[in-house]
């Protein structure tokens, strides 16, 4: 089983941006931290970031091709304007996973519009870095009941 974690604009300031909010861990550490449990399920990982919309969208297409079983994503401040990231998840058809580091429905009523949401099996929300480790057991428990097999 292979999962897929994408991160949008600016998470790859992670212990710079606004630590108050998104803590003061480095983006790094989120990716030994999350890479680290996935290896504990048997899951192998990819990490993907950046702070273009048309570059997460070409990432999700490839990942039809390339054998990915499940998708986490933080689309970072594209959940609340990208439809073109709920049509590329929905293209693919590969089960995906929302995160968010911060608790978004206690935020600014413009974070209170996820249009991905749309395609993804769950929403994770508030619990730090430690929602992406949620996410990959929620997608993981997922793909198992639906009865793909781990490579």
């Amino acid at each position: 089983m292979k999962f897929l974690i994408i991160n949008g604009p600016n998470l790859n300031m992670l212990g710079i941006r606004e630590p108050a909010v998104y803590g003061a861990q480095t983006y790094e550490y989120l990716v030994e931290k999350v890479r680290a449990h996935c290896q504990n399920m048997g899951v192998q990982t990819e990490f993907y970031q950046s702070n273009h919309e048309g570059d997460l969208v070409d990432r999700i297409q490839s990942a039809y091709f390339d054998g990915t079983s499940g998708i986490i994503i933080n689309p970072g401040a594209y959940t609340h304007t990208s439809v073109a990231l709920l049509d590329a998840v929905k293209a693919v058809g590969i089960p995906t996973a929302e995160v968010h580091i911060s608790d978004v429905g206690q935020r600014e009523d413009f974070r209170q519009i996820s249009y991905i949401r749309a395609a993804c099996i769950c929403t994770i929300t508030g619990r730090g870095l430690d929602g992406y480790c949620a996410a990959a057991d929620a997608l993981y428990e997922y793909i198992k009941s639906k009865g793909e097999k781990a490579l």
